[in-house]
């Protein structure tokens, strides 16, 4: 497909609310969200033998206004082992005021800008390829973040899995196509989130709910990967 999706990216963002409260922390849905995927993260590190954060190099593709970053040095990482790329220069230079000088921030197109092959630990990616509606595109940008990653390392991956038939600006990607983005990768995947709709209703009503009702795997839409490379 002949698409210029790092255009049609900025078109989409640009149709969106500028302040949603439903992503705001001040809503209990969202702050028991990243709650439980700062769980699920920690949980994986320690799983995979990483005890030791501060010495890993990080590259997040679409890091919008640092607020993955910024939970990344609260986790243990260091600044100066982090790199962040946005696309959209408005959200760049957010996280470039929010972010310590010694993160690095790139503003453009990933695939352009080509990170060093071999040069991270992790490249981090948190629903950027829902956002991406061309294939072609989500391929080169899972090859570019591939050949990043040093031996040993792995893509740390979230997205959501199905589709938002309100919302035909972004598209569920399912571990199937998880798989043919990354056919070398070994994958391990948890099923995490409670679905958005369900976790703001209920939250309204007590905050307790959303744990009571992500107990049920079915209820939950997005999942946490790690794509490990040998």
């Amino acid at each position: 497909m002949d698409v210029n999706e790092p255009q049609s990216v900025r078109e989409r963002y640009a149709r969106r609310e500028a302040h949603d409260m439903r992503y705001s922390l001040l809503t209990p849905a969202a702050l028991l969200a990243l709650q439980e995927r700062q769980r699920a993260m920690m949980a994986l590190f320690a799983r995979l033998g990483h005890t030791e954060l501060s010495t890993l190099r990080l590259l997040e593709v679409g890091c919008g206004t640092g607020s993955n970053l910024i939970e990344c040095l609260h986790m243990g990482f260091m600044p100066e082992n982090l790199v962040g790329i946005e696309l959209l220069p408005e959200r760049f230079d957010v996280a470039k005021a929010r972010l310590p000088a010694s993160v690095r921030l790139l503003q453009g197109d990933a695939v352009a800008l080509a990170p060093a092959v071999g040069s991270v630990d992790i490249v981090l990616q948190a629903t950027v390829f829902s956002s991406l509606l061309d294939d072609g595109f989500q391929q080169r940008l899972a090859d570019v973040m591939w050949h990043a990653i040093k031996p040993g390392g792995g893509v740390l991956w979230y997205d959501f899995t199905v589709n938002n038939p309100r919302n035909r600006d972004v598209r569920g990607v399912p571990m199937r196509r998880v798989r043919e983005l990354f056919p070398q990768g070994r994958i391990e995947s948890r099923r995490i989130t409670l679905a958005p709709p369900i976790a703001r209703a209920v939250s309204r009503l007590h905050p307790a709910l959303y744990t009571l009702f992500n107990t049920l795997p079915a209820l939950r839409t997005h999942v946490l990967c790690w794509i490990a490379k040998d």
